[in-house]
């Protein structure tokens, strides 16, 4: 077992809400990173959540867009989309998988839900590409949820590995330039759980079931359903479940530290690197 000394533990420097938004050809969703409070958190540039048991609220998907410059994570909790791009990939993500892209010099990928109804519900990341990757060739990283390893680390707590170790244990994201970690956690009821995080990371956690305390025993903050934690410096996150429990993300990542500019789909280091990517969408280079 990890021992951790108090003034390592990481304190919640903010608590905020996701804001209703809507992308694609009309999909609703809670943008929880990339708004006027939260703009990002280096190398995280967005988090989106979608959930809905209403067909028209997501049935018209996210139609043929561009990448260029970043990656994108979906992780499907409820539902299935159908993905393909101009470089002849394609597939199809139901509930528990996972779907790691980096976009690289450019790609053209739709994403569109199968189904005319019932839950479609799941979680869509963007990290930024350090300035020497961004003109790296897009691949893709998929994972059904049978290869995510889940571990429980102590009684009444449980730990879905998307990237990063925990336990013995490692996600199947590999390869990754930010080094992050994207764990899904469970606690039950009262439950205190202190998890480790990379001293090295920037962090935050979001509540997506229930509700829990996080940070130092002197200074523990509430955070709801829906609503996100960042973090301060630190090696490890105490948390407290509250009286139904929890289920909350805990994502962390290297921070870049780079300049960032960035237009709709396109996140490169500057303002003519932007404008080239414009130029090569348009010609058809991506």
């Amino acid at each position: 077992m990890s021992t951790f000394t108090t003034d390592t533990s990481r304190h919640l420097t903010r608590v905020v809400r996701g804001q209703p938004t809507s992308d694609g050809a009309g999909v609703k969703l809670n943008r929880v990173i990339g708004t006027q409070v939260v703009p990002d958190i280096d190398p995280f540039l967005m988090l989106d959540e979608f959930r809905s048991d209403q067909a028209g609220d997501y049935i018209a998907g996210f139609p043929e867009h561009p990448h260029r410059g970043f990656e994108t994570v979906t992780y499907m909790l409820a539902g299935r989309m159908r993905h393909q791009d101009n470089h002849g990939h394609s597939g199809l993500m139901e509930a528990g998988s996972v779907q790691w892209m980096t976009a690289g010099r450019g790609i053209v990928h739709s994403e569109m839900p199968e189904q005319e109804d019932g839950l479609m519900a799941g979680f869509q990341l963007w990290l930024n590409l350090p300035a020497r990757d961004k003109m790296t060739e897009p691949r893709y990283q998929e994972f059904p949820a049978t290869a995510m390893p889940v571990v429980q680390p102590q009684d009444g707590v449980s730990v879905k590995l998307i990237a990063g170790e925990l336990a013995g244990k490692a996600g199947p994201i590999s390869g990754v330039a930010t080094q992050p970690v994207y764990w899904d956690i469970t606690l039950t009821a009262g439950t205190t759980y202190t998890v480790p995080v990379p001293e090295t990371h920037q962090a935050f956690i979001y509540v997506f079931e229930g509700e829990l305390q996080a940070g130092p025993e002197s200074s523990r903050h509430a955070v709801q359903c829906s609503q996100m934690a960042v973090l301060g410096q630190g090696d490890h996150l105490e948390l407290v479940a509250g009286s139904e429990g929890a289920r909350l993300l805990l994502i962390a990542g290297l921070p870049l530290r780079e300049p960032v500019a960035r237009y709709g789909p396109f996140v490169m280091n500057t303002q003519e690197e932007i404008h080239q990517a414009f130029r090569d969408y348009q010609a058809g280079r991506f």
